[in-house]
């Protein structure tokens, strides 16, 4: 299965962001549960972070990402871009 990235930019204040968090990081595990190999995780300078994930294709990939608390609640800008992995 192809992997693909979302990179993504905070666009709340942090309690905003906080409360949605919980929602995103069992969202994350159910990913895991259906096989999409997702990993997420934030960047150590405030604002942004990290979603890697497999899916088919792109469209399921743009539809999973959809699904994401964050975006549906507003809390961040997203990039969606497939990674094409060269080392293994």
């Amino acid at each position: 299965m192809p992997w693909f990235v979302k990179i993504e930019e905070g666009i709340v204040e942090k309690p905003e962001f906080d409360q949605h968090v919980p929602a995103h990081k069992a969202y994350v595990k159910d990913l895991i549960a259906n096989g999409h190999q997702a990993r997420s995780g934030y960047w150590t300078q405030r604002g942004g972070g990290m979603m890697i994930f497999q899916a088919e294709s792109l469209e399921e990939a743009k539809a999973i990402v959809a699904k994401d608390p964050l975006i549906q609640n507003g809390c961040v800008r997203y990039k969606l871009y497939q990674w094409q992995v060269v080392v293994e």
